[in-house]
C-alpha cells in the first residue's frame, strides 16, 4: 500500500464529483494534489439524474468519452407536471441540438470513473480513509493541516499550502469548524425513494421517449420522480414537507411501515404511478442486505462563505438547493472548477489569494441563486394546485415559463467560459422577472399573498444581482485552458 504524504500542495477531502473534478483539474496543470475519501469507490449515491451542462464540463477534463462510452441511460430531455390541472412541460429537449443531451447515470459507476480519472490525470488518491480533524494556524482562519485515520487503523497528519473541502453533505468546513451552513426555510423537505424493475418509460413522442418524469403530489405537499436508469432500473422517489411526511408515516405501524408508507404516497402522483405500471419494487442490494426505502431529510443549505485564506469549500459541502432539477452534480463541478480555478490563480501570481478566495465564494453564491429562484418558483406553483402560478388561466402547459428558466435548468448559464459555451442567458432583467415567483409559503394551502423574500433570500440575490448580468466577477473571469488555468482580468 502507498505510504500517505505529509506534505502536499493541495489537499482534497473527498472523492465524490466536487473533490474528483477539482483534483483532475488541478492535476491537469502540474499541481501536486491528494485526495483523502472515506469510502471505498465504487458506493452507492443518490442523485443520479445530470444536465446537458455536464458534457462540457467532462470535455475540459478530457473525461466526455468516457461518458459515452460506459452506456448510461441517454437523457434527451426530463418533463415537469407542476399543477394537476395542466399538462407537463418540458424545459429541454435534445432535438433542438444534437448535442444537448445528458445522461442518467448509477452514481456508484459514475462516480467511480470520475475518482479514477483524477487518478489517470495524476492526483493521488487514498480511499477508505477519513479526516478527522482540521488544524489552524494560531489565528484560527488558516487550515494548515489534517488528521486522519484509514480501515487498517493507520493515522497521521497531512500538511498542505491549499485545502478544498468537498466533503458532501458531511461539510466539515462549514458545520463543525466555522459553522456557516443555514438551512433554507422554505425548503424543509424529507425524501424517500426506491427502484423498481420493469417499469413503463414516458413516451409522448419520439423526442421525448424516456425522459425522466416529475409531478407534484396531488395534495400540494411535494412531488415526485420518475428516472429511468440502464439495466432496466427505474429510480422512483417522493419528496414531501417534513411535518406532513412525520404526520402521515406515524399512521404505520407494521414492521414494513416505511415501504407501506412510499407505496401509499404514490397515489399522490397517479401520472408517476401509471409509468410504474406492472413493475416490481426491488430491494438495492442483491442479497436483499439493503431497506428497500430509503430516505433523506435536512438537505437544502447554504453557507454564508465558501472559501477563505488557502481553502475552498465546493458541491454539497458547501449548499445543496434540492433534488428538484436534478441540479446537484452541476453545481458540484462548476463550484469544482472554480475551486481549482481560483487555487492555481493564486499560486500563479494572477491575484491575491484574498481576491481568488472571494472570487470563489460570489461564484458558488451565483450558481446557487440562480437554482435556487427556479425551486423556489416550483415550489409555488406545486403548493397552490388550484391556481396556475406559472402559466396564465389559458394556457395549457408551462413552457413559456420553462423558456423563461431554460438556461438556469440545463445548467448553461454557467457555461459561459467554457469552450464553445454559450454566452451568459440570465440577465438581471430576468432574474428580476424571476423574483415575483420565488416565495414559497411555510405550508401547502396557506394564502399566497403579494410576493416577498425572507432575509435569507433577499441578501443572496442582492449580493451577486450585478455578477449575475455578467460573466465578470470583481473585473476578472476563470481563465479555463489546460496549461494557463487561473483567474484574469477582464
Amino acid at each position: 500500500m502507498q505510504a500517505k504524504p505529509e506534505k502536499v500542495q493541495v489537499l482534497v477531502i473527498g472523492g465524490g464529483p466536487a473533490g474528483a473534478y477539482s483534483a483532475a483539474c488541478l492535476a491537469r496543470e502540474g499541481v501536486q494534489v491528494t485526495v483523502l475519501e472515506s469510502a471505498r469507490f465504487p458506493r452507492y449515491h443518490i442523485g443520479e439524474s445530470m444536465l446537458p451542462s455536464m458534457r462540457k464540463f467532462l470535455r475540459f477534463i478530457d473525461l466526455e468519452n468516457t461518458f459515452v462510452a460506459h452506456g448510461f441511460y441517454r437523457k434527451n430531455g426530463a418533463a415537469f407536471r407542476l399543477n394537476s390541472s395542466k399538462p407537463e412541460g418540458c424545459p429541454w429537449v435534445s432535438f433542438a441540438h444534437p448535442m444537448n443531451y445528458a445522461w442518467n447515470v448509477v452514481r456508484s459507476e459514475s462516480d467511480e470513473i470520475m475518482l479514477g480519472h483524477a487518478a489517470a490525470c495524476g492526483a493521488t488518491v487514498f480511499e477508505e480513509t477519513r479526516v478527522t480533524d482540521i488544524e489552524f494556524d494560531q489565528g484560527g482562519k488558516r487550515p494548515r493541516s489534517v488528521l486522519w485515520k484509514d480501515s487498517e487503523n493507520g493515522s497521521g497528519r497531512i500538511q498542505f499550502d491549499y485545502l478544498i473541502d468537498a466533503s458532501g453533505r458531511r461539510g466539515i468546513l462549514s458545520t463543525k469548524y466555522f459553522a456557516t451552513r443555514q438551512p433554507v426555510q422554505s425548503l424543509k423537505n424529507i425524501a424517500m425513494w426506491s427502484y423498481w424493475h420493469g417499469t413503463n418509460s414516458y413516451n409522448p413522442d419520439a423526442h421525448r421517449a424516456g425522459a425522466p418524469f416529475f409531478e407534484a403530489l396531488s395534495d400540494a405537499s411535494g412531488w415526485a420522480w420518475f428516472i429511468p436508469l440502464n439495466g432496466n432500473k427505474t429510480s422512483v422517489g417522493i419528496v414531501m414537507n417534513r411535518e406532513i411526511w412525520s404526520k402521515q408515516k406515524a399512521t404505520y405501524s407494521s414492521q414494513n411501515a416505511l415501504a407501506e408508507f412510499y407505496l401509499s404516497a404514490l397515489d399522490g402522483s397517479p401520472e408517476v404511478k401509471a409509468l410504474i405500471g406492472g413493475g416490481t419494487l426491488t430491494n438495492l442490494a442483491p442479497d436483499g442486505g439493503e431497506p428497500a426505502v430509503m430516505t433523506a431529510s435536512d438537505y437544502s443549505y447554504s453557507a454564508s462563505s465558501y472559501a477563505g485564506e488557502n481553502y475552498r469549500i465546493a458541491g454539497d459541502a458547501g449548499a445543496f438547493v434540492d433534488p428538484f432539477f436534478s441540479n446537484g452534480i452541476h453545481l458540484a463541478v462548476a463550484g469544482a472548477l472554480s475551486a481549482a480555478a481560483t487555487i492555481c490563480a493564486s499560486i500563479r501570481g494572477d491575484c491575491s489569494e484574498s481576491d481568488a478566495a472571494q472570487f470563489h465564494t460570489t461564484r458558488i453564491g451565483m450558481s446557487y441563486t440562480r437554482f435556487l429562484v427556479v425551486v423556489l418558483s416550483a415550489y409555488q406553483q406545486m403548493r397552490a394546485q388550484t391556481s396556475p402560478v406559472l402559466a396564465d388561466i389559458d394556457e395549457d402547459n408551462f413552457n413559456r415559463a420553462f423558456e423563461h428558466f431554460r438556461p438556469i435548468m440545463q445548467g448553461s448559464a454557467d457555461l459561459h467560459s467554457l469552450p464553445n459555451g454559450p454566452p451568459m442567458a440570465l440577465t438581471e432583467t430576468e432574474l428580476r422577472a424571476t423574483l415575483c415567483w420565488a416565495y414559497v409559503p411555510p405550508e401547502p394551502g396557506q394564502k399566497i399573498s403579494k410576493p416577498k423574500l425572507d432575509l435569507v433570500h433577499v441578501n443572496a440575490m442582492t449580493q451577486t444581482i450585478e455578477a449575475l448580468s455578467s460573466a465578470a466577477i470583481d473585473g476578472r473571469h476563470i481563465r479555463l485552458e489546460r496549461g494557463t488555468l487561473g483567474l484574469e482580468e477582464c
